[in-house]
């Protein structure tokens, strides 16, 4: 008989936070366990291999959706692996995108810095730039994360 684990010792086993664990159940990324008498969660392996999965491929950038259609097609053993690597590529070439962007920004970064002449605030390259995109040397498309 498979030995059942507790929330804290799968928390432990995967990485994953209690929060973070009960948030994917809630979602229906992870099956709800059975409970104890006392009403406790009661995990099994397969819980902790699925949490894993999911641990895993949010460290690699995959969004939820992804990830569960990823998981539905991993409880399809005998489906063809084509859709999981259009999704693997789409998360590729998101993060391609991304590290484009933050070498523009670098880039910009470096050019803002770099003109900077040690003087003070008024005369300051950096304080120009932020307050006046037209100083900007290329055109940085604000991230939609970070545009308020």
């Amino acid at each position: 008989m498979e030995r059942s684990l507790t929330i804290g010792r799968v928390a432990e086993a995967t990485g994953c936070k209690v929060q973070t664990i009960r948030y994917y159940e809630q979602i229906g990324l992870v099956q709800a366990p059975a409970r104890s008498a006392g009403n406790q969660r009661l995990y099994l392996n397969a819980h902790v291999e699925r949490l894993a999965f999911i641990r895993h491929a949010r460290e690699l950038g995959f969004p939820l959706d992804a990830i569960r259609e990823l998981l539905d097609l991993s409880d399809r053993p005998d489906r063809s692996c084509a859709a999981v690597d259009g999704i693997a590529r789409t998360q590729l070439d998101d993060v391609e995108r991304r590290i484009r962007r933050l070498e523009s920004l670098k880039t910009e970064l470096v050019r803002m810095i770099d003109g900077c002449s040690g003087g003070t605030v008024a005369d300051c390259q950096v304080i120009e730039s932020l307050a006046d995109h037209t100083h900007c040397a290329g055109d940085h498309v604000p991230d939609a994360r970070f545009s308020g």
